[in-house]
């Protein structure tokens, strides 16, 4: 139901946007998050936006350069990333959730994409 798309190789300090599609979802009643995973790291939240048009949550890590946004018209989810760092390296995954205000644990989230990579080299 949910697919990203956007990952890729980048330098440190450079730019990736992600993309999320959904399908079979009724997309405006769910909250919408990037989640991430490093290798031998658990699933840590990097962005959530909530179903009520609040301002985001970011965690310190990517507060200041990550910004998640949403078009529910369309359907997708984005998460922009600038100024990136090797420690961002990462397999990203989208997530929705039915749950209201801003959901930061997986266990809140039903619906996941497969995930696409990001590495970003020093």
């Amino acid at each position: 139901q949910l697919g990203e798309s956007g990952g890729g190789l980048v330098q440190a300090g450079g730019s990736l946007t992600l993309s999320c599609a959904a399908a079979g979802l009724t997309f405006n009643t769910y909250a919408l998050a990037w989640f991430r995973q490093a290798p031998g790291k658990g699933r840590e939240v990097v962005a959530v936006i909530a179903r009520s048009g609040e301002p985001p949550y970011y965690p310190d890590a990517v507060k200041g350069r990550f910004t998640i946004s949403r078009d529910n018209r369309n359907r997708l989810v984005h998460l922009q990333m600038n100024n990136l760092k090797p420690e961002d390296t990462a397999v990203y995954y989208c997530a929705a959730s039915t749950e209201w205000g801003f959901p930061r644990e997986s266990q809140q989230y039903s619906s996941w994409g497969q995930g696409t990579q990001v590495t970003v080299s020093s």
